[in-house]
């Protein structure tokens, strides 16, 4: 079956499994989203993994990318396709580009086992999109730390780099906050002091705070020492 023909029954499944309700609830979720079907995430893995039994080169690089499930579902392939790690690395480089929402960068990203198995050679591979200006690509570096540097290993690695991390974008801004609440929520005692000296502009600086606030993981005597550290703007 030829590339065309595939995109052509691809678009067809997810036609099928389109759902109107689905569609109107997601898109309140995610801003200026016009390109939406409202196939369920769970329903785009299952193709994904028979996607990626197959010839799944050729179907990443003809996919048709006129619906938000369409990059969603060539972002959930390169995660579990069986390849090399260069392969995959590859892969991701030529993905990042399409990335114009949260919700198809953190699925990608949650995807990416590869940085469990090479975390230094992931780390290095992220280096540069911490330099890039486009706001999803620098959300996307960011959101990878989240799920696989948060540790004792990369932890002050990781801070530093939040801590350099300057754009105006709103899905940049929010994944620090996201990335140093979670800091904080495994490692208190570091993250705390880091807060102490941090150079996050102010809105990033309270929306960590206030996300380590809205954890269950946090005390209340805590959270009254975190409320107590918001700047005022």
């Amino acid at each position: 079956m030829g590339s065309v023909q595939v995109q052509a029954k691809i678009k067809e499944q997810l036609l099928e499994l389109a759902e109107e309700d689905y569609r109107v609830f997601a898109s309140g979720l995610l801003p200026n989203t016009h390109n939406l079907l409202g196939v369920r995430l769970p329903l785009l893995r299952k193709m994904a993994k028979r996607l990626a039994k197959e010839d799944w080169q050729a179907y990443l690089y003809t996919g048709g990318d006129d619906f938000f499930e369409e990059i969603m579902l060539q972002g959930m392939v390169i995660g579990c396709a069986k390849c090399s790690p260069e392969e995959r690395m590859q892969a991701i480089q030529c993905f990042v580009p399409k990335i114009d929402n949260w919700s198809v960068c953190d699925s990608f990203c949650a995807g990416l086992k590869l940085a469990r198995e090479n975390p230094e050679e992931v780390w290095d591979f992220l280096a540069p999109y911490f330099n890039s200006q486009q706001e999803f690509e620098l959300r996307f570096a960011v959101v990878m730390l989240i799920f696989y540097y948060i540790n004792e290993s990369y932890l002050e690695q990781t801070l530093n780099l939040l801590d350099a991390v300057s754009h105006e974008g709103y899905y940049v801004k929010m994944a620090v906050a996201w990335a140093v609440s979670i800091c904080y929520i495994q490692f208190p005692e570091h993250t705390g002091h880091y807060l102490e000296r941090c150079a996050l502009d102010d809105f990033t600086y309270n929306k960590a705070l206030q996300k380590i606030t809205e954890s269950l993981k946090i005390s209340p005597e805590t959270k009254v020492k975190i409320r107590s550290m918001k700047r005022k703007i």
